[in-house]
């Protein structure tokens, strides 16, 4: 019997170890370690954010779910990895920490034949001064990265809300809090949710709202931005994304590195190296991610952490992480098995992989502060990358050490995304976009880098029906209902 080892829930590892199971069936084990004792659906937080979902819509207890496909379940933390082994234990390990199941703080030794790294990201709440504390529930600033940050941004705002009925107009300030933050569309559904909300409540006027992004231009989104085909014309998602803002009277502010966040104000650094200030009453800032801070010990017990992980903490897999200036940067760069050069039997899906560069042009202010963003691997790409590793793996497992890797080049791989501009079944919006392929390839699509024929974008109520119907399909799918893998990632 193979053991295999999936560390995180998330949407990544939760797909992984779901396939994972499904396939393999009751000749192998399959065991998922996560922190988190309920599944988030965290595309459908910016509705908790605002008023319009509970938290209890979005997420769902993991343990029945993991009981019913047969898989083992840990509610603990990954601390560190023996790929080698140790000198007590022949076959590699994962030393974990508890944080539920009656057993919290006590650790544990797993052994694997293979494993999954699908941890997601560290919420580097202290990369900026200010922005929050660990668990990300700031004195200053509010986040709706997860269900409980959404819940507390909820409750903020609705504060805030009732000062302007009662006649004092307020500063609103959403956007991203530092100069490497990834995740910019989390930040570009809630200011619309916001604003969406406050205008149903017949406050807009006592509104001021302010975007604030370490993007270089709108619509960034840290693919370097994309044309896309909107109604028969092909026009820049800068030209689409700043429209959207002129049309709700949001101002903007891009590339900016948020570096400091005090009550009421944050300071900034602009990509010019000037700096300014900007004041508010209601925040919501995005935090940069980071690798969880998994370490790993060789045999004798040598930290070999450098070799396994990137400086930023996510996994190395099979990229070239050769440095090149951007002008050399290719779309065959970017991974296509997420197996680990080192240790074979070692995968990652989702954030967790290290990517071999970032796709929007790399940027410094003069005072050399790096102001770009960070690329991202959420939603759509971290399903497809979590269900083809998952696959790899049963095939090595089942057909031995030769078997063909499943591959899920971000290079080569589409990705659907609809965000949301406001909850209603009549006056609600999301712009629904297409991208393909996520990393642009300038080879073979030369002055874009897509493909202009299935990259596109609209919005209007249709797409909020879309997302809607979206949160209660892919809620269904992770809950392992009647026909669920049918449903595409």
């Amino acid at each position: 019997m193979a053991r295999l080892v999936v560390l995180g829930g998330g949407v990544a590892g939760h797909t992984a170890a779901t396939f994972a199971a499904d396939w393999l069936g009751k000749d192998h084990e399959v065991v998922v370690v996560t922190p988190n004792s309920k599944w988030n659906w965290i595309p459908s937080n910016i509705w908790v954010g605002v008023g319009e979902m509970s938290k209890e819509e979005v997420t769902f207890d993991l343990a029945p779910v993991y009981e019913k496909a047969g898989i083992t379940y840990k509610q603990a933390k990954a601390v560190s990895l023996n790929p080698e082994g140790s000198s007590k234990r022949s076959k590699p390990f994962v030393t974990i920490e508890y944080t539920g199941q009656g057993k919290a703080g006590h650790t544990d030794e797993i052994e694997y034949d293979y494993l999954i790294n699908a941890t997601g990201p560290k919420l580097n709440f202290g990369a900026t001064p200010g922005l929050g504390d660990a668990n990300g529930l700031g004195e200053f600033t509010v986040s709706v990265c997860t269900a409980d940050h959404a819940e507390h941004a909820s409750h903020e705002l609705q504060k805030v809300m009732d000062k302007m009925r009662k006649g004092q107009r307020q500063k609103i300030l959403i956007g991203t809090g530092h100069g490497m933050c990834t995740c910019q569309g989390a930040a570009f559904e809630y200011i619309f949710n916001v604003e969406h909300e406050i205008r149903k409540a017949g406050l807009r006027d006592m509104a001021d709202i302010q975007w604030i992004s370490n993007e270089a231009f709108m619509g960034d989104f840290g693919m370097g931005g994309l044309h896309m085909n909107v109604g028969g014309y092909v026009v820049s998602s800068r030209i689409f994304t700043e429209s959207l803002f002129a049309e709700r009277g949001v101002n903007y502010i891009t590339g900016a590195h948020v570096n400091k966040v005090e009550k009421g104000k944050v300071s900034y650094e602009l990509l010019d190296g000037s700096m300014g200030e900007e004041s508010f009453d209601f925040s919501m800032l995005i935090p940069p991610f980071a690798g969880v801070g998994l370490k790993a010990y060789n045999k004798t017990g040598d930290d070999i952490t450098d070799t396994v992980f990137a400086p930023n903490g996510f996994m190395k897999v099979d990229a070239d992480y050769t440095p090149k200036a951007y002008e050399e940067w290719k779309a065959t760069d970017w991974p296509r098995t997420y197996q680990n050069p080192t240790y074979k039997n070692l995968f990652a899906a989702g954030i967790a992989f290290a990517p071999p560069h970032i796709i929007s042009k790399p940027a410094k202010s003069p005072n050399g502060t790096v102001i770009n963003p960070t690329p991202p691997r959420t939603g759509m790409p971290s399903g497809i990358i979590g269900k083809a590793v998952a696959h790899s793996i049963c095939d090595l497992i089942k057909k031995g050490p030769e078997a063909h890797l499943h591959e899920a080049s971000m290079a080569e791989m589409g990705a659907a995304c609809v965000a949301s501009a406001g909850k209603g079944w009549l006056d609600g919006q999301a712009a629904a976009m297409t991208v393909y392929p996520v990393v642009p390839d300038y080879d073979k699509y030369p002055g874009t880098g897509r493909d202009t024929d299935y990259t596109f974008g609209e919005i209007g109520l249709a797409g909020h029906w879309i997302k809607h119907i979206l949160h209660y399909l892919f809620m269904y799918k992770a809950k392992l209902k009647p026909f669920w893998k049918v449903i595409p990632e």
